[in-house]
């Protein structure tokens, strides 16, 4: 029986996204962002080179079609990416009206967010006062820092020390709808953190808040502030069946590597498998030679977008995607006949753009087991109808297979 590899690259958008302008960093709109083509760009020009040098080289990525899918999507130029297409490769666009994880995960999984998501102001205080006051009663703290937007290394850099002399946990978000806890692991205790975010989770649920993530940090003033990787999201459960319940529903086995098990809420999925990126490529390469039969493997490698894409760090972003295009060449002969890989992502994350946010983009589609050729234009959904359609198990969502 056939395996399906369903493996997310988070944030490696190819630009393109019919939309962009209905979504914004600060005031400007994201017509225009492309990830993928805004780095190949810089590093041929010469302005990514820490850590690296000279122009980007993804051999692996670019031979199943990722610069035919950012072609196909957009008139970005891609100085040196003319190799020839073994894989087969398409372009995919959202229909869910959000730029974040959830969004993103879910179309993929075949269910377009059936709701608009709830978004804090981006001001100060951005929680009014019944909520926090809420929030401090249910979670047991006498008072929260924070309360606004920010990126999550600066304000634990900001308020780390402060929040180790008060208890009080450090509560911030974003432009995606999440609700976000820092807290130190070693003075207000990891256990804690979790029972806090996994208490107050069900209050901001029920306002479409999609997420409230645990980020935990150690270190102290004198050294600064670290975030550690026991990072826990607890998500809104979806709603309807999604491809991890079609799989397993089928009999079939499902693991999810890295942060795949939070974003469903563990719905349909039997194992999980989590660390950084470099541990989840471990792990998807034993899986690779010890998936059962019929499985699903969906994966999710963050560090694109939470290590360089937010923090606007394109040799960073050009660095992780040479590591990856590397491990993805090491990974391609352990694939069994009859296996399906799939490289996609959930969304885009422009180092080059203005802000710290996501950015509104379609995706590249790029497989590898089925052939070389394209799909051209696909829907979000249509993935998830596609893995179904490889393993032969029934699809309920809105999506059509594309091989």
């Amino acid at each position: 029986m056939s395996r399906v590899f369903l493996v997310v690259m988070d944030s490696v958008g190819i630009g393109g996204a019919r939309d962009a302008d209905r979504f914004f960093n600060q005031d400007r709109p994201d017509t225009g962002a492309n990830t993928v083509a805004h780095i190949v760009q810089a590093c041929a020009e010469g302005r990514a080179n820490e850590g690296r040098d000279g122009p980007v080289r993804l051999p692996t990525l670019e031979s199943l079609g990722i610069g035919a899918a950012v072609r196909a999507s957009s008139e970005d130029v891609l100085p040196g990416f003319d190799a020839h297409v073994t894989g087969f490769w398409a372009v995919a666009h959202e229909a869910s009206m959000g730029k974040d994880t959830p969004s993103g995960h879910w179309e993929l999984a075949g269910l377009p967010v059936p709701w608009d998501w709830h978004y804090f102001p981006d001001a100060r205080p951005a929680f009014d006062k019944p909520l926090v006051d809420q929030i401090t009663e249910i979670g047991g703290v006498d008072g929260i820092l924070g309360n606004c937007h920010a990126p999550g290394t600066q304000i634990i850099q900001e308020l780390g020390a402060l929040h180790m002399q008060t208890g009080f946990p450090i509560c911030y978000t974003s432009a995606d709808s999440v609700f976000q806890v820092a807290a130190h692991e070693d003075t207000f205790g990891l256990s804690r953190l979790y029972a806090f975010c996994e208490t107050i989770a069900p209050m901001l649920h029920e306002m479409k808040v999609g997420r409230v993530i645990a980020r935990p940090f150690k270190g102290d003033a004198k050294v600064g502030f670290t975030r550690t990787t026991n990072r826990k999201d607890y998500a809104i459960t979806p709603p309807e069946p999604i491809l991890t319940n079609w799989v397993q529903d089928a009999g079939r086995h499902v693991y999810a590597i890295g942060k795949i098990g939070d974003i469903f809420s563990m719905q349909g999925i039997d194992e999980v498998h989590k660390g950084d990126d470099k541990a989840l490529m471990t792990h998807l390469n034993r899986l690779a030679e010890e998936a059962v039969d019929g499985s699903l493997t969906f994966a999710n490698f963050v560090e694109f977008d939470s290590l360089y894409g937010h923090r606007r760090d394109i040799s960073g972003y050009a660095r992780a995607l040479e590591w990856f295009d590397g491990e993805i060449a090491k990974l391609l002969p352990k694939m069994r006949e009859g296996d399906l890989l799939i490289l996609t992502a959930d969304h885009g994350n422009d180092p080059s753009w203005s802000g710290t946010d996501h950015t509104r983009e379609c995706v590249p589609v790029l497989c590898y087991g089925v052939g070389q050729g394209s799909a051209g234009h696909i829907a979000f959904a249509d993935v998830a109808a596609t893995v179904a359609h490889h393993l032969n198990i029934p699809s309920q969502g809105p999506g059509r297979s594309f091989l």
